[in-house]
């Protein structure tokens, strides 16, 4: 068993690093490349149009559960709203491109048709129910005392960084090139701030694969671990038949899709198998809504940056979403 767990957690961890690569790089490149003030009037503001964005772009992003993590957290931080960053994360991982042409190949056009939309329309409710909550965005300089180098505004720690003290207040920076430059015209930086794109590029990777690695890494390791442990094991082949064909086999995706880590194209041929053991058609939806976007990775994440409430907010809207619009589309 030990063997399968480790030999599972490997392949888990293979199908997201370059989904979970590609969004730590677009954190560091939100992070140093968008403006604030952008983000706050497009995806700060109230009603439904931030919430419409954040889910037309989730869609069109070629990122999983996984890898939506660290872009959301950096929008957070750079100032959207809660609704728009909830709306992000369910919509980013449950559907792609390439899980929608698999789904019209396995399952067929009512199917791909039906998930494009009752995702976005689950993303939209879950944004909606996000905009209810407050929740201030943790930064990153606020947890571990850092500092914005006035020169290429790397974010530098500290305790750790060069410094000089200018006009009674204490600057920091992230090597002694940018102290010298610094010193050379301090009138310049400690006013107006010029951009040097080699260190903003520098700061890109810096904020990507170190910052947002160390603050959210641990906990998607261990969503993957526990992912591993429930697929090591949960039988799951010979009760499908038996018992899935009608009611139970609501619950039994939900709990399943929470609990495993199932991708958005990945869940598809799953699907397909289930329903062609018996599952409700209804059931296989579910399945498909609920697995790609709650993933423990993002169980634990959304715990740590954003509070137990809004994790229950979070689990409890896409539930309850996800088993309507399943029992709706086994009417169809």
């Amino acid at each position: 068993m030990l063997i399968q767990f480790f030999i599972i957690f490997k392949d888990y961890l293979v199908d997201v690093l370059p989904f979970l690569a590609l969004g730590f790089f677009l954190s560091g490149v939100i992070n140093e490349f968008i403006p604030t003030g952008w983000v706050e009037k497009h995806l700060g503001g109230k009603g439904i149009k931030p919430l419409i964005y954040s889910s037309l772009v989730g869609t069109a992003l070629p990122i999983c559960c996984i890898g939506s993590l660290p872009v959301a957290v950096s929008l957070h931080q750079k100032g959207a709203r809660l609704g728009p960053v909830l709306a992000f994360l369910v919509a980013t991982p449950a559907t792609s491109i390439p899980a929608l042409l698999v789904s019209y190949a396995l399952l067929g056009i009512k199917f791909t048709v039906f998930i494009f939309f009752a995702v976005i329309t689950m993303g939209l409710i879950a944004g909606l129910a996000g905009n209810l909550i407050r929740a201030k965005p943790k930064t990153l300089a606020t947890q571990r005392g850092l500092a914005t180098d006035p020169v290429c505004e790397m974010q530098v720690e500290t305790d750790k960084a060069p410094k000089i003290k200018y006009n009674g207040e204490v600057y920091y920076f992230c090597c002694t090139h940018c102290r010298q430059e610094f010193e050379s015209n301090a009138a310049e930086f400690s006013g107006t701030r010029r951009r040097n794109y080699t260190h903003r590029i520098r700061h890109v990777f810096k904020y990507a694969f170190v910052d947002m690695v160390r603050e959210i890494g641990p906990e998607i390791l261990l969503g993957l671990a526990l992912a591993a442990l429930v697929a090591t094991v949960t039988p799951v082949g010979k009760f499908v038949g038996g018992y899935l064909g009608e009611g139970l086999g609501y619950i039994f995706s939900l709990i399943f899709g929470i609990m495993m880590y199932i991708c958005a194209t990945a869940s598809v041929p799953l699907v397909h198998a289930f329903i062609s053991q018996g599952m409700n058609i209804g059931a296989g939806m579910v399945m498909l809504m609920v697995g790609p976007v709650t993933s423990w990775g993002a169980i634990l994440v959304l715990r740590k940056e954003f509070g137990a409430r809004v994790l229950l907010v979070y689990l409890a809207t896409i539930s309850l979403t996800a088993l309507i619009l399943g029992y709706v589309f086994s009417l169809i």
